[in-house]
């Protein structure tokens, strides 16, 4: 089977590729860096052609509300391309609960990825992912100083990247699922609380404070980021950061 990974250097999409290609299947990345611009539109015909699958794992370089015009852009530049060619399946990544945070910018533009998507003449795949493990040091940094850092006691599900990528590159090569698949880590935390095991297991003597109004996750209300009824990874925080 071959398939097109775009976003195929990056964190989720390098592992895809590994995968799908250990598992025997040819599996191509695509990237800026491979002359592949789903924005302008530069390589997106080549990048899909003679594939069965589409993978896009392209993300927006911003997460504010130029977000909505990247995905705008790239998914009808990609699905035209993908529909032209005859694609037989395309698979996006998205969040769990991206569709209860219409506070978020970048959340309201994943929302209009998968609408896109769902709108498209293409049998596609949504798989909703939890937080990245590797996405907490970056949360930890947005409302750090030197003595603290504020967090608010939102509950997340983080995920390894690994378990991302094998779980994208299994329906990847599955039968379309024309729905969603929600994956997510075994463990859930409050932020505040993961906060303080990170800082503790770095030897990191700064304080966290809890504060309902501090950075991006202070606009989420509730569990919406957790699904304990997802299918979950094995990966444990405590594991992943040993």
């Amino acid at each position: 089977m071959k398939i097109a990974v775009i976003g195929g250097t990056g964190l989720i999409g390098s592992q895809v590729v590994e995968n799908l290609n250990a598992a025997g299947h040819e599996a191509v990345p695509h990237s800026l860096s491979t002359g592949v611009d789903v924005v302008s539109g530069q390589g997106v015909d080549r990048a899909v052609e003679g594939a069965d699958v589409v993978v896009n794992l392209r993300n927006s370089p911003t997460f504010d509300d130029a977000s909505l015009a990247f995905f705008e852009a790239s998914m009808g530049n990609l699905l035209a391309a993908a529909g032209d060619g005859g694609v037989g399946h395309f698979v996006i990544l998205s969040i769990v609960g991206v569709d209860k945070v219409p506070g978020l910018d970048y959340y309201r533009a994943k929302v209009l990825q998968e609408e896109l998507l769902r709108g498209g003449a293409v049998p596609y795949s949504i798989v909703r992912a939890t937080q990245f493990m590797e996405f907490m040091d970056v949360v930890l940094t947005w409302t750090a100083d030197k003595d603290s850092v504020r967090l608010p006691a939102t509950p997340i599900q983080p995920i390894a990247a690994k378990d991302v990528a094998a779980a994208v590159a299994e329906v990847a090569v599955g039968a379309p699922l024309n729905g969603i698949r929600n994956i997510g880590g075994p463990e859930v935390f409050a932020l505040d609380d993961l906060g303080r095991l990170i800082l503790s297991r770095k030897g990191d003597s700064r304080t966290v404070v809890t504060d309902p109004t501090a950075g991006m996750f202070a606009a989420v209300k509730g569990d919406v980021l957790t699904d304990t009824d997802a299918r979950l990874a094995q990966t444990r925080y405590t594991d992943w950061l040993s």
